[in-house]
């Protein structure tokens, strides 16, 4: 099979995988509170990269030559999926996934005080043209608008940090290195809110948290996959499929259909998105495109 077919299959297999995690976060969440299911989420990850390290027979692997940026990356990471769930206990699934498309945008617009990269006007332009789509989503001021919209928006933020941490790291450290450090900082600071919002699963819950955790580490492990085996800009487009999933699973089971509104606004972040990585495609040669987080 052609590389570029394997890496957009693995590549659409990862956002489906993000998908079926929020969608198993949001159902878990209305019986157990969001700090346990951030905890299991990172614990189960981290257990999962052990394994994939395990594996190759290679301990060693774990050092990294970039410890800063792996906690960096680690702690932002962490710092989303907390928002993140928050904001899926009050919204809909097809919401925080428009919010989470901004993603890009943050990354160019950080990049330049952050990596000293220079963007242009048409960039910029995007970059403000894809805030509007978030604003079309929100409608701060109407009956729409709800405030965890502004927790979906904070993780994004930070999923743009992890990005770039993740550009300074580049190829330096494997792919199993970078997955077992994102699972040991989460899960060290997964446990720290444990005692005061501890609750032991019970039956259910137990396979939905698994689920999780397992969800997590395959879908980051894919990701990584997908982009050694095709180019960002062959990958790109597709990991805007994400929002089909998401409404797929909020129809299906919460019962939740997005307004108008929110496709509107949807569509506008997922084209500025995409304008954004073809003008980067042409003053760099399109090596990494800002992937999913969760």
């Amino acid at each position: 099979m052609n590389p570029n077919v394997k890496g957009i299959l693995l590549m659409a297999a990862a956002v489906l995988i993000f998908a079926v995690l929020d969608g198993l976060a949001k159902y878990v969440m209305q019986t157990l509170p969001p700090p346990v299911a951030v905890f299991f989420r990172y614990l189960i990850a981290l257990l999962l990269a052990m394994g994939l390290i395990e594996r190759t027979g290679r301990p060693a692997i774990i050092i990294s030559r970039h410890i800063g940026l792996q906690f960096i990356r680690g702690l932002m990471l962490l710092a989303s999926t907390v928002l993140n769930f928050i904001a899926l206990t009050y919204l809909q699934l097809a919401q925080t996934a428009a919010i989470s498309f901004t993603i890009p945008l943050w990354v160019c617009a950080l990049s330049v005080p952050l990596l000293g990269e220079h963007v242009g006007i048409r960039r910029w332009l995007a970059v403000v043209v894809g805030f509007i789509g978030v604003l079309i989503i929100m409608r701060p001021g109407t009956m729409s608008f709800h405030w965890a919209m502004f927790l979906s928006l904070g993780a994004t933020f930070c999923g743009s940090i992890y990005n770039i941490a993740t550009r300074k790291v580049g190829g330096r450290d494997r792919a199993e290195t970078s997955l077992f450090y994102v699972g040991l900082f989460g899960t060290l600071f997964a446990v720290l809110p444990l005692p005061w919002y501890w609750e032991m699963p019970q039956g259910i819950e137990w396979n939905l948290l698994l689920g999780m955790g397992l969800a997590g580490g395959v879908g980051h492990f894919l990701l990584i996959q997908a982009h050694r085996l095709a180019q960002a800009s062959v990958l790109a487009p597709f990991i805007y499929t994400q929002i089909i999933w998401m409404i797929l699973i909020g129809f299906i089971v919460f019962r939740d259909v997005p307004d108008m509104w929110t496709l509107i606004g949807a569509a506008i972040v997922v084209a500025s998105g995409l304008f954004v990585f073809a003008r980067e495609r042409k003053s760099r040669d399109g090596t990494e495109v800002p992937a999913p987080v969760d």
